[in-house]
């Protein structure tokens, strides 16, 4: 049994208002559609829950782990790479393996922390894992991390094509991946012409909402594999490459995404997960007082980096490039040349300064985490939308439809009119001109007032100004030359502006 609206702890007032339509709608309907909407309630009243998705050795778990600060994702190919695993906060650590039947089985992490690479039950019957960590950045965020898109492995298809929707799922499995409200889609150098496709079908997948600016973000892993005398403009700067890179397939799968974002996962994952010890300082260190021939000698290839002989053992230089490859070696080095007696702990935000890990992590919390209410919220609306659809009773659909227009005219609710909006753009099911069609992410695409109306530096007193000149402009847009569609969209983008206007001069 649910607990009730008023007593649950929600994302905020928009999850709170939705999930008060559903409790009251409840007695209303059958059996089996209020039974959906208990799920409802149960995923609207959980952490945002964000899947992490891309082709097979793209990094997921890697980044998985840089995410959570802890190195308990599996990273090397094996049974729990090809299936789900939902890392989520628990008062004590534990993995449970969760089997097709609904049977759970607890399992011992591995001596390094993780989960074992080897499940020890036959791995057939296995639905997904269920990983509880005692860490501070679960508690309002879970993450799914998923199977690789594109494994040759036909038993991994399977699974994958699974995980994305597009075979029948039993109960255990569709509950574990379609709850994600959120995406990160991992890609690497070159975004294949299938990849935007991959992305839509695992959203879809994902609280049955197609991804757009609101609830996807892409990484462009392995920055550091970049050969950046290749790109045009990056003047053999590697990061500046990479940023090159990511704007031009920023391109390619916007509107699908609200950014790309370089980074390079392995650094980020020893930075963050104590990969980085004071003994690897210490060789560091070692290897920056080698002189300048030999240092550029072992910094050509990983081979010459193991095998050149120098005073630093191989042992010792086969691990560094195992935690930080070639460029994070030379990240390091540039530090200490720069600053010879830097401390291990300095030397280790370096490292994390260069993965690009920080960029991540603030647009995590600026796409998601700041607009977790307004997220749940719609997922939840789309969510009650298709049971009530898909129960096969008239005055159920009335019911439903009617209650959320009534949520959707309140003032206060108008955010969730400016997701849809933003939402159909995005998937281009209303046509907009380039530029309108910008504005329009650019308003439902925050919820600080400077960055909706695209002029974060101007003072108040020129916000108000221009808020409501766009609120004007866009009221004269819906009643000349918009097409009927256009005008729906363009009297919530008005509203949004003028509830803007309202906002800065109040404050």
């Amino acid at each position: 049994m649910n607990t009730a609206p008023e007593q649950q702890s929600w994302a905020g007032p928009l999850s709170a208002a939705v999930a008060r339509l559903c409790a009251g709608l409840q007695p209303q309907l059958s059996d089996k559609t209020a039974e959906g909407f208990d799920e409802v309630l149960r995923r609207l009243g959980a952490p945002l829950q964000v899947a992490v998705a891309g082709r097979i050795k793209s990094g997921k778990s890697t980044l998985v782990n840089a995410m959570i600060g802890r190195r308990v994702a599996p990273t090397d190919v094996g049974e729990c790479t090809r299936l789900v695993t939902r890392f989520q906060y628990g008062t004590v650590d534990r993995v449970e393996v969760v089997f097709h039947d609904g049977r759970k089985q607890a399992i011992p992490f591995d001596p390094g922390g993780g989960i074992p690479a080897d499940l020890g039950v036959d791995f057939d019957e296995v639905s997904h894992l269920e990983a509880y960590l005692t860490n501070a950045v679960l508690r309002d965020l879970t993450v799914i991390d998923t199977p690789g898109l594109g494994s040759l492995d036909s038993a991994s298809v399977a699974r994958t094509e699974q995980a994305l929707g597009t075979q029948q799922l039993d109960p255990v499995s569709r509950d574990a991946v379609i709850g994600a409200e959120a995406v990160l889609y991992v890609v690497t150098q070159g975004v294949r012409a299938d990849d935007e496709q991959a992305l839509a079908a695992f959203t879809a997948a994902t609280a049955s909402r197609e991804a757009g600016p609101v609830n996807a973000i892409a990484l462009l892993n392995k920055a550091d594999m970049i050969e950046a005398d290749t790109v045009d403009g990056a003047d053999d700067d590697v990061w500046k490459a990479a940023e090159i890179l990511a704007t031009k397939q920023s391109e390619l799968l916007k509107p699908k995404v609200a950014d790309v974002l370089p980074v390079i996962g392995l650094l980020a994952e020893t930075s963050e997960t104590g990969g980085f010890t004071a003994p690897d300082a210490e060789a560091l260190r070692s290897l920056a007082q080698l002189d300048e021939s030999t240092r550029e000698t072992l910094l050509l290839s990983a081979d010459l980096f193991t095998s050149w002989e120098c005073d630093v053992p191989a042992g010792t230089r086969a691990h560094l490039l195992e935690r930080m490859d070639l460029h994070g070696v030379r990240c390091a080095l540039d530090a200490l040349d720069a600053q010879p007696d830097i401390t291990a702990g300095e030397l280790r935000r370096r490292i994390r300064d260069a993965s690009g890990l920080a960029s991540v992590l603030g647009r995590l919390d600026s796409v998601f985490r700041a607009r977790a209410d307004g997220i749940k919220a719609a997922a939840a609306l789309a969510s009650i939308t298709a049971l009530a659809q898909s129960s096969g009773d008239g005055d159920e659909r009335q019911k439903v439809h009617d209650a959320i227009e009534g949520l959707l005219a309140r003032p206060e609710a108008h955010q969730l009119r400016v997701l849809e909006a933003l939402t159909m753009v995005a998937a281009g099911s209303v046509e907009m001109p380039p530029d309108l069609a910008e504005e329009v992410m650019q308003v439902g695409g925050s919820t600080d007032p400077g960055e909706q109306l695209g002029r974060p530096e101007l003072p108040q007193a020129e916000l108000i100004e221009l808020a409501l000149e766009r609120a004007n402009w866009w009221r004269s847009f819906s009643s000349f030359g918009a097409t009927p569609a256009q005008s729906r969209v363009a009297h919530v983008v008005h509203r949004a502006y003028f509830l803007i206007w309202q906002q800065l001069r109040t404050r």
